[in-house]
């Protein structure tokens, strides 16, 4: 109790700037927060011992959530790298419906396939990234390849240039976002990948939402200095359908607010193999995350991220083999990042994209907008990492 109230303290002592509403102020305060003094005091941590008893910050908002466990065979948990659904820990909050929150719900290991796969794979082209705005189609064509050693010796040599893997801010996936029109668009379209598909799919039935389709992806690559603005995800046609979201490396602050950004947000940690749900009411409430959390080791990767992949897996698992090789270069990059995987289905079942002007289509879907991200440079625009800011 004693470092809430001196978090609430803290908070209450911020001076407000001119017309700043109550959902900055507070991510203003966690921007500037100091890891491991009572700044985070109020911080709710579902990965806790204390969470499950009912004690600690937020206990009177968590309760615990109900999982439709006969949705997921253990047999498709396990070929995407999840333990049986009856073993998942789930919570909501109270003044928020539709909001689950799963701490880590991954199998040892499994974790690997998901970070390489964000960093081997997914950021490939057919894929959009940021990179695009600035660089040509073979400039970019293999990010992983260009950048694996740099990781590599990243120890040895602390002076040399980011590579373009570091300088990654984000990847969209199968509908690409337009990020001057702020829409999705039929013709603006790559193969969603079947692997994240089907990991999708089974934490959505696992939720209640039986029938998801995985259409769109956004991968948000963030840096220790960065921040994701506040913002309402509400580009996608179909708002019945959970957005999901998918944590991995470093550890992170959430804000979740109200319909209204004159709400005041609840805080809470974000760790290595963490999956939110928004959905129901909670699918439109702002958020945001103000601060990416450096190791309290300095330098080291969660301990949830130290044990290999097995080397026997499923014979039908979507989860693929990992090498030491590949693991090296990833665990190099979330000794100082985090990764994001956000997963949406854009349109109901039958649905299809209203007609748009033919200029609307030709615009650039890798323009890259500006909103609240900041990479430690406040004398740079800022460069958003979430569509809907």
């Amino acid at each position: 109790m004693g470092k809430m109230a001196a978090a609430v303290g803290s908070m209450a002592t911020l001076a407000a700037e001119p017309g700043e509403d109550a959902f900055r102020k507070l991510f203003r305060f966690y921007r500037q927060s100091r890891p491991g003094t009572a700044d985070l005091g109020g911080v709710i941590d579902f990965s806790a011992a204390h969470v499950a008893r009912g004690t600690g910050p937020g206990a009177h908002k968590v309760v615990k959530s109900q999982l439709s466990v006969s949705s997921v065979s253990d047999h498709d948990a396990y070929r995407a790298g999840l333990q049986p659904v009856s073993k998942w820990q789930a919570y909501g909050l109270q003044g928020y419906p539709g909001f689950i929150f799963i701490p880590n719900p991954f199998l040892p290991g499994y974790q690997w396939h998901w970070v390489k796969q964000c960093l081997k794979l997914y950021s490939q082209k057919p894929n959009v990234c940021n990179l695009d705005k600035h660089m040509t189609k073979e400039e970019t064509q293999d990010l992983w390849e260009q950048s694996k050693e740099f990781l590599r010796y990243k120890e040895v040599n602390k002076r040399r240039p980011r590579s373009l893997l570091e300088k990654l801010r984000w990847v969209t996936l199968g509908y690409h976002y337009n990020w001057d029109s702020k829409k999705y668009s039929a013709d603006h379209y790559t193969p969603f990948p079947s692997d994240l598909a089907f990991l999708s799919e089974q934490v959505a039935a696992a939720c209640g939402f039986q029938g998801f389709q995985a259409e769109a992806g956004i991968l948000n690559y963030y840096r220790l200095d960065s921040t994701l603005g506040i913002h309402v995800d509400k580009s996608e046609l179909d708002h019945s359908k959970p957005l999901l979201s998918f944590s991995f490396g470093q550890s992170a602050i959430f804000l979740l607010g109200g319909l209204k950004r004159d709400e005041a947000p609840t805080a809470m940690f974000m760790h290595s193999g963490d999956i939110m749900v928004m959905s129901g009411f909670s699918r439109l409430l702002n958020h945001a995350v103000p601060r990416v959390l450096p190791s309290p080791k300095g330098g080291s990767l969660p301990c949830c991220l130290e044990t290999p992949l097995p080397a026997d897996l499923p014979r039908d698992s979507v989860v693929e083999p990992c090498s030491m090789e590949d693991w090296q270069v990833c665990a190099s990059y979330l000794k100082t990042a985090r990764v994001n995987m956000t997963v949406r289905q854009v349109l109901a079942v039958g649905q299809d994209f209203p007609l748009e002007p033919v200029e609307e289509n030709k615009r650039d879907i890798t323009t890259e907008g500006f909103c609240h991200l900041d990479d430690g440079n406040s004398q740079v625009k800022r460069a958003r990492l979430n569509p809907d800011c």
